[in-house]
This record gives structure tokens, C-alpha cells and sequence, in this order.
């Protein structure tokens, strides 16, 4: 929840919390096929077969420009629209998703060090959302590489805490200007890899300075 209340400069709290109190998110989700059978999400590995459910809780405070513990120049929401299933998110949705937060910070792609992907750890979902990072940023970029990394490779997939675990990774590489490593690449899934081919993207296994 963001309580930014009157206007886009007041301070404002964003929490996210994720407990599986009761069995049957779970359940469903494993006769779906969705669940890694291991119990790892392998952010954009070739052997990424599925993402794991996790808890967590966390909360930041927020304003727009300086002074906040995060400083957000912009943000977006969007919804994924039609696709074929739940998982198979909508690429084109993601690529106007980028393209509008990026819009509302008034920034360029140049101007970016580091993106969390959403990176589930699934054999078709990250493909996607590798061409739609690359249809909207990559694509443009002609200066630094831009690192990419998930967090859900560390901690699972915390549902609705998910974007808050990624923004405080996010928030905390930027801090120690550092690039987190991708805790469970091994092999680059190919379709991921033909994507990157020819954008200067990093995808690092170790910490890298940005």
C-alpha cells in the first residue's frame, strides 16, 4: 500500500507483507504445475522449472525527489491485459510498463545502473520479460551496461511482498553501488541469452560495481 495522499511530493509508506497461513495457495499452485519441484526460483537459468513461494515483510518510506530514505523519480502501473494464461504474461504490456515509468521519471535508458527484474524463474515467463527489457531499454542504451538481477532467486517468490523484496535489494545495491549477484545462475537460458544477444546488459554471478 503507498499512502501518498494529496499530491506526488508528500512522504509516503509502502509495506508489503506475504504469510501462507493455510495450505491451499500452495496446493493450487502445485496441481497448476507452477511450483519448482526443487524449491528454487532459477531467475533466468536454463534450468528454471517453476518458482517457490516464500513469506516476508518489509516497508520503506518514500518521496518523490530527494529526502526520503528512497528517492523515487517515477513510477508506473499497468495492467498485463490478455494473454494466454497466468503464465504467460503479456510482453507487450511489460515493454508499456517500462516505457511509462521511465517517461514518468523523465529519465533515459542511459540513465539506469541496475533493474530488478520480476524474473519467477520459469521457462517461458523469463524469456518474456527479457524481450520486453530489451524492446524498451536495451534496445536504446549506448553507454554503460545495465545490470540485471532477481531477487526471488535468493528468497523464493513472496507474492505480494514481491516488490517490496526487490525494491530494498534494488535500493540496497544502489547504496553500496554494487550490483548483486543472480544467486542461481548457472547456465543462461538460451531464449533469455538470443534476447541479450548485441545489448550491453550484465548478468553478474558475483558483486560488480555499477
Amino acid at each position: 500500500a503507498e499512502m501518498c495522499i494529496r499530491d506526488r511530493c508528500c512522504d509516503g509508506l509502502m509495506l508489503g507483507v506475504s504469510l501462507k497461513l493455510v495450505p491451499h495457495g500452495t496446493l493450487g499452485a502445485a496441481s497448476a504445475g507452477m511450483l519448482s519441484v526443487d524449491g528454487r526460483c532459477k531467475t533466468l537459468d536454463a534450468r528454471a522449472n517453476g518458482y517457490a513461494r516464500s513469506e516476508g515483510v518489509g516497508a520503506t518510506v518514500v518521496r518523490r525527489g530527494d529526502g526520503g530514505l528512497v528517492a523515487m523519480c517515477g513510477s508506473a502501473v499497468r495492467q498485463d491485459g490478455r494473454s494466454a494464461s497466468l503464465t504467460a504474461p503479456n510482453g507487450q504490456a511489460q515493454r508499456v510498463l517500462l516505457m511509462a515509468a521511465l517517461a514518468d521519471a523523465d529519465t533515459s535508458v542511459d540513465a539506469l545502473a541496475l533493474n530488478e527484474a520480476h524474473g519467477t524463474g520459469t521457462a517461458l515467463g523469463d524469456p518474456i520479460e527479457a524481450s520486453s527489457l530489451v524492446s524498451a531499454v536495451l534496445a536504446w542504451r549506448s553507454e554503460t551496461p545495465l545490470a540485471l538481477g532477481g531477487v526471488k532467486a535468493n528468497i523464493g517468490h513472496a507474492e505480494p511482498a514481491a516488490g517490496m523484496t526487490g525494491l530494498l535489494k534494488l535500493v540496497m545495491g544502489l547504496k553500496r553501488v554494487r550490483a548483486p549477484p543472480n544467486a542461481q545462475l548457472r547456465l543462461l537460458n538460451a531464449h533469455v541469452g538470443s534476447s541479450f544477444c548485441g545489448t550491453i546488459c550484465v548478468l553478474p554471478v558475483q558483486r560488480a560495481a555499477i
